[in-house]
């Protein structure tokens, strides 16, 4: 498929430069990378944003080998109880099935257990930063992008 356009962060004078400060702040309150990005992952796929994980030797081996699994997280065993509260987290905000309550107090808590506040607020930025470059990728058919 061809892209509509060149991506918006970077059509749109002085777009991508806060959105690449915010992705900083996330990675900074003590969420681990790797939970952050299962996370990425996982809304990605929930929104059809296609990646492409790295297969050829030396790449492979510094990728996350869970990466994956992340679609069926539920099932898995190579996944924390950390890990997977915020990928409930994530999927429960990204499929937003419920408006008024798209992370169940249930969620939340259970998200609670492992995270503080700041980690939390940065959990539920980081899925809606995902979730918002996956829209604007999604909605003007960008290529899949390389994982790293």
């Amino acid at each position: 498929m061809t892209p509509r356009m060149d991506n918006p962060s970077l059509v749109v004078p002085g777009a991508l430069q806060p959105l690449l400060d915010l992705t900083e702040v996330i990675g900074k309150v003590g969420v681990p990378q790797t939970t952050l990005d299962l996370v990425r992952l996982r809304v990605s796929e929930i929104n059809g944003r296609v990646y492409t994980l790295p297969d050829e030797p030396g790449e492979a081996e510094k990728a996350d080998e869970r990466l994956p699994l992340v679609g069926t997280w539920r099932t898995e065993s190579c996944f924390t109880d950390a890990e997977r509260s915020a990928l409930e987290m994530a999927e429960a905000v990204t499929l937003m099935t419920d408006p008024q309550d798209m992370a169940s107090d249930e969620v939340w808590e259970d998200s609670a257990r492992y995270y503080n506040d700041e980690q939390l607020g940065a959990l539920v930025m980081h899925i809606g930063l995902v979730n918002f470059w996956n829209r604007v990728n999604v909605a003007t058919r960008q290529e899949p992008a390389a994982w790293r």
